[in-house]
């Protein structure tokens, strides 16, 4: 531990002796680092949550997730197919641009790129429309029942500065592209980037001329990963980091008993889970020659039925998971119906049953791509199933990896089988039906949809759903969609994540289920 500790501390050095001085500078630490500051290139948290200090939309979330005007003032939904925005007056980007509607109708367009990540979301929003420097309109081709939520997840970006640094379409982060975008960001929010070293340490400085109110009082944030979890610890106990965004479960007992360290906890909106390439007719990475096992549905329920999740649940997350059979990062996506969140029986004869009739009584070989720095202990879940799976003869490979190589791999479908969380502010179904479970096609739909499942019948439902205006008809057409989900195990669900943040007694935050740190609400006493 010292030497790890001693390592780190060198490494972090110039960051101490730069802010010491400074009561007024947060430095926080996760295991992972964000992997561009593009905001369209890659749709994960941490990048989300570190580019949406900088980069800001029109509306957003409030301390307690309710839907607030930001780049918007106002908005009205002149027609079921028509919205119209005002926009706030006297923004300024970073450089000192003006804010204008041909940003907006920019930004939109720029994420509906085919090298976006948020693809999906931008074309739920239907074509953007200036209609003057301060009003914009959306014209939908369908019923979007959750557009205001899909809006909140759109970057407002420079069109002037795009154009000026050649960063009109977004990074393609799978085909390992860079650009001045991936390094450099130019947003309207309450701080600005001042230097960026992917996978070594991220500053930040408040933006003094930023049009909104700052409810902390934070001048500068330092953002250094730390992958081990050990020196993580070791580093927010001796004070040279504030705060650390997920602590190890099995430290958790000794940092809420450590002088002047505190922890706030809570559920996430986040459903982890894993996914199985249900297209191939031959896996890539298994011993099965001519055949794809997971195509049979048996196989996949035989998977499902012989993870021990309480076991999961107490040895290894030591209680800070919610096991769940629904595939929704909340259960207010599945309208808290117990019967889409039961899951399968544990039932391990059952399990080899079910194997010998599939006609795999002696099990199969298979690889496992699981990030190593991504969810809470995401590698030894992974390790945790391989295990798991050994009494079916399922012998697993688990190939752990950094996220910036993981997500890159699974997004080109090199895979045979992964871990996947998914989740965020939305709860509703749609954020999760349309990239992750529907087939994959245009426009986004299915961008995450990495085991390349397809079944006509949930397809059918999850697409009405997407443009059913009525509340009632929509929830039984969501519901239908889940129940189909579950019956065919598309994917199998473990557990929706519980997330506590530990910090030194000196700093205040607003905690949130969507594991989103805003600093402009931190304080550093």
């Amino acid at each position: 531990m010292k030497r790890s500790l001693s390592f780190f501390a060198s490494s972090f050095c110039l960051v101490v002796a730069a802010t010491s001085t400074s009561a007024q500078t947060l430095r926080w630490a996760s295991q992972g680092d964000a992997q561009t500051m593009d905001p369209y290139s890659q749709n994960e948290l941490l990048t989300n949550a570190m580019n949406g200090q900088v980069y800001e939309t029109l509306v957003n979330r409030d301390k307690k997730m309710a839907l607030e005007p930001v780049l918007a003032t106002e908005w009205t939904q002149v027609s079921p197919l028509q919205w119209r925005f005002k926009l706030r007056p006297n923004v300024k980007f970073h450089d000192g641009t003006p804010f204008t509607a041909d940003d907006v109708v920019f930004s939109v367009q720029r994420a509906a790129e085919a090298t976006s990540d948020i693809g999906v979301y931008a074309n739920a929003v239907g074509k953007p429309r200036k209609v003057d420097n301060l009003t914009v309109e959306f014209n939908l081709a369908a019923v979007n029942p959750i557009f205001l939520q899909h809006i909140s997840l759109l970057p407002i970006m420079s069109k002037v500065w795009a154009e000026k640094n050649k960063a009109t379409k977004p990074i393609d982060f799978k085909n390992k592209e860079e650009g001045y975008a991936s390094f450099n960001a130019n947003g309207t929010g309450p701080f600005i980037l001042v230097s960026r070293q992917p996978d070594v340490k991220t500053v930040y400085k408040r933006n003094t001329a930023w049009w909104g109110k700052f409810d902390g009082n934070v001048q500068e944030v330092v953002y250094t990963p730390i992958k081990s979890d050990a020196t993580r610890v070791a580093a927010l106990v001796s004070g040279e980091i504030d705060l650390v965004l997920d602590p190890a479960p099995q430290d958790l007992p000794r940092l809420r008993n450590t002088p002047d360290v505190k922890v706030l906890d809570g559920p996430e909106n986040r459903i982890v889970f894993i996914g199985m390439d249900q297209h191939r007719d031959e896996l890539l990475y298994s011993s099965v020659k001519g055949k794809n096992p997971f195509k049979d549905q048996r196989v996949r329920t035989a998977l499902y039925q012989a993870i021990d999740i309480e076991t999961i649940k107490t040895k290894l997350m030591r209680g800070q998971s919610a096991p769940t059979g629904a595939i929704t990062p909340s259960p207010l996506g599945t309208y808290n119906d117990p019967a889409l969140e039961k899951r399968l029986p544990y039932d391990l004869d059952g399990a080899k049953k079910l194997m010998a009739d599939a006609g795999y009584p002696q099990g199969f070989e298979v690889t496992l791509d699981c990030p190593n720095n991504r969810y809470i202990n995401d590698e030894e879940i992974c390790q945790t199933l391989a295990s798991m799976w050994a009494r079916l003869n399922v012998k697993v490979r688990v190939n752990a990896m950094p996220r910036s190589t993981y997500f890159p791999k699974i997004q080109k479908l090199d895979t045979s089988m992964y871990m996947l969380g998914w989740g965020g502010a939305i709860t509703d179904a749609e954020t999760t039906f349309t990239p992750v479970l529907r087939a994959r096609g245009e426009a986004g739909v299915g961008s995450w949809n990495f085991s390349n499942a397809k079944d006509a019948r949930f397809e059918e439902l999850a697409a009405a759903s997407s443009k059913e205006p009525d509340p009632k008809k929509r929830e039984q057409l969501v519901k239908a969609a889940l129940a189909r989900h579950n019956e065919l195990v598309l994917s199998i669900p473990l557990h929706r994540q519980v997330i506590p943040w530990a910090m030194r007694g000196k700093v205040d935050a607003v905690h949130r289920p969507d594991n989103w740190l805003e600093w402009r609400w931190v304080t550093v006493k």
